[in-house]
């Protein structure tokens, strides 16, 4: 499929979404017949891929072959309307033995795939979850990291420049996520001159990439921001980035939520 091709002819798509099949609070038929109502003509399916290790946020292994029946049963439910649904993944990124790029993955044949940093290792060599909500975070941050939110940002950066050289995927996810639980853990960090540094540095290596990145508006309301934030969309329009307005949306009333807004800053900047 041609992401590129579809994003620049229409913004009635969203290629992030969950169901049942991971973290997601509705099925797949459920947000199919959400993305119909609501008038999507690309819509895709995203759940956070397999892991070889203990998740309750992604999908297993063994119901793979069943969340691609349900998305081939959602195009033949929605025959004869102008939606056309796709089974891609949001794959976690673990390192050279797993993500995006390793032979798992791409012996699947998904219609597509989001490439994305959730996990990263602690001085143990333990994969801790820094995606979750911040009172998880913070209690992580005591007990998996010593309170060494500096170690945690780097960590999270370098990950996804390793990730970025290794390749496999086609949508860069939620480039900045940490960026969120960082700010609610220490306040201004992102406005620090190392963080300025380090991301920086990352966007210079994400503009060297090539890839669609998404502006995922999941966090718009609740948090009052974008990944990435909206400080870094400028230079990403004028590098040529390509960019995808994706909802991240759990939820089957949530398949459009903020992405007009998104939209909207974005048509500004162009």
């Amino acid at each position: 499929m041609d992401l590129l091709k579809i994003i620049t002819s229409t913004d009635r798509y969203n290629f992030h979404s969950h169901t049942q099949f991971c973290d997601g609070r509705d099925t797949v038929a459920s947000i199919a017949a959400a993305a119909v109502a609501s008038g999507f003509e690309h819509f895709g399916f995203s759940p956070h891929s397999p892991v070889p290790i203990q998740s309750p946020c992604n999908m297993s292994a063994e119901s793979v072959g069943a969340f691609r029946a349900e998305v081939n049963a959602a195009n033949e439910m929605a025959h004869g309307s102008t939606t056309k649904f796709y089974a891609g993944m949001e794959i976690d990124f673990l390192g050279k033995e797993w993500g995006p790029h390793t032979a798992y993955f791409t012996d699947l044949n998904l219609d597509y795939s989001i490439g994305s940093v959730h996990f990263i290792r602690n001085r143990r060599g333990e994969y801790v979850d820094i995606d979750g909500k911040f009172d998880s975070f913070r209690s992580k941050m005591a007990d998996k990291f010593d309170n060494d939110i500096r170690y945690v940002v780097n960590e999270y950066y370098r990950a996804s420049a390793e990730m970025l050289s290794l390749g496999g995927f086609d949508i860069l996810g939620h480039m900045d996520k940490i960026g969120q639980n960082a700010s609610y853990y220490s306040p201004g960090i992102e406005d620090e001159g190392w963080y300025i540094d380090l991301i920086e540095d990352y966007i210079a290596q994400v503009i060297a990439s090539s890839k669609i990145v998404e502006i995922n508006t999941k966090a718009r309301v609740e948090h009052g921001r974008f990944f990435p934030g909206e400080r870094y969309w400028k230079r990403l329009v004028e590098a040529g980035v390509p960019l995808m307005i994706n909802s991240d949306a759990h939820y089957a009333d949530k398949v459009d939520a903020s992405r007009c807004e998104a939209l909207s800053i974005l048509s500004r900047l162009k």
